[in-house]
Formats: structure tokens, sequence, C-alpha cells
């Protein structure tokens, strides 16, 4: 007979094998019944490889953009309190309950060619590698930003006085003190937004069509091709992007092994 406990965490491994069942099985099916032979075609298509490389290189600038401006209101946010807070995190966390093509329709009454600044400038982002990067930040930024909020407010900020009291500037303390303290909290924003920009297709497609993100280059081929077309180039990018999350995981259990020791 199972005891209370064993039946508990039978339950629960049973309910929690069906996610993953449910998450794993269509992309093991997609991957194990493309043949070979086209996806070697694939791999070696000049278009696909450009493509790939433009979804990975513009998701990669906006993180980038991400790390600079983002970093320091997540900071904000985790160590001070002030009027009207709760309403500016809600505007940081609005592109997550938005529909991406609505998303993309905002960035192109701001950026676009008869917007305020198209009318003005005479210049428009549209159809440039540029509103990719846009886009891509715009639809992403929360994760980062929300990830590395957490990372501050899990850091005692006696740390940081206690270095000022040692003649670190608050700048310095924030720089050698909570930076290297929430290096995990870093590595995870920077994962779920690189990811995100490499998945998004609603808002770059109201921006821009040519030059074609991965995303859009399969959506393209189903509409003119077919499944047959379209399912190579969408289980190369998922085989591309598992290698770099599984690297990137591993810097992450790294990162944290290198905080438990310097914890204890």
């Amino acid at each position: 007979m199972l005891d209370k406990s064993n039946k508990f965490k039978i339950i629960f491994i049973i309910s929690g094998s069906i996610i993953v069942l449910f998450i794993l099985y269509p992309i093991i099916n997609m991957i194990f019944s493309t043949s070979p032979l086209l996806l070697f075609n694939t791999l070696v298509d000049k278009e696909v490889i450009f493509s790939i490389l433009l979804t990975l290189k513009c998701s990669l600038i906006a993180t980038l953009f991400a790390i600079i401006f983002g970093i320091p209101l997540s900071y904000i946010f985790a160590r001070y309190n002030f009027y009207g807070k709760k309403i500016i995190e809600a505007i940081v966390d609005i592109p997550v309950i938005i529909p991406h093509s609505a998303a993309g329709i905002a960035l192109l009454t701001v950026w676009g060619r008869d917007s305020i600044f198209g009318r003005i400038t005479g210049l428009s982002i549209v159809g440039s590698e540029v509103a990719i990067v846009m886009a891509m930040f715009f639809v992403s930024i929360s994760f980062f930003i929300n990830s590395v909020k957490n990372g501050f407010k899990l850091v005692d900020y006696r740390y940081s006085k206690v270095a000022m009291t040692l003649g670190a500037t608050q700048f310095q303390a924030f720089l050698t003190v909570d930076l290297p303290l929430i290096k995990k909290s870093i590595i995870s924003g920077v994962i779920m937004m690189w990811a995100r920009g490499i998945s998004e297709f609603g808002a770059i497609i109201i921006l821009v069509y040519h030059p074609m993100v991965t995303s859009i280059l399969i959506y393209d081929r189903y509409e003119c091709y077919g499944l047959k077309y379209a399912k190579p180039v969408a289980v190369l990018l998922i085989l591309i992007c598992l290698v770099i999350f599984i690297i990137m995981r591993i810097i992450e259990e790294r990162g944290k092994g290198d905080y438990n020791k310097k914890s204890k």
C-alpha cells in the first residue's frame, strides 16, 4: 500500500507529466517527421541562413538595449517607493497583455511615414532592421525588467550600505555589490527576453515583412508552398534555439553555484 506522501507525489508527477508531454510531443513529432534530406537542403538555403542570423542578431541587439536601460529601471522599482510607482510598473507590463499585432500598430503610428515623426523628418523605420529590433524590444522588455527587479528585491540593501560606509560611492556599490549578487536574475532575464524576441511574429509583421525574420519566413513558406517546406525551417530554428538556451541555462546554473559559494 502506498502511504499518503507517495500518493501525493505520484498525483503531482502525473499532473506535471501531462503538461511536459503536451509541450514536448508536437515538437518531437515535428522533428522526427521531417526528412533529413529536406532538413539539410534547408540548412544550406541562403535565404534561411540569412533569416536565422537576422533573427538572432536583432534579438541580441534588443537584449543589449534592455541590459543598458532595463537594469537601472529595475533597480528603481526594487529599491525605491514613490508616488505613481504601481502605475509605472503597470505601464511596463502592458506589452505582456496586449495582442502583439496591436503592439505593431502602436509602433507604426509613432514611427511610420505618416506619423508625426515621419512627417517631420521624412524618415520611416518600416521595412528596416531597426524596426525589427524595436518590435522585439517592445514585446519582451517586460520579462527582463521583472526578472531583474525580483533579483534586486532578494538582495539585502545592507550589503550596499556596508560598502558605502567603507568608502564606496553608491554607483560603485551598485557595480561591485548589487550586480554580482543578481547575476542569475540578469541571465534569466536575458534568456527570457532573447527567446521572446526570437519567437516574435505579430508586431514584426506589421512593421517589417522584408527582410524576413525566421518566424515570418516560416509563415511565408507555409502560405506559398505548404507545410512540407515550412516545417524544416521551423525545425531548424527550434534546434538552434534549443542548443543556445541549453548553453545559457548551464551558464545560469554556474552563476547560481558561484553565488552560493560567495554566500557561504
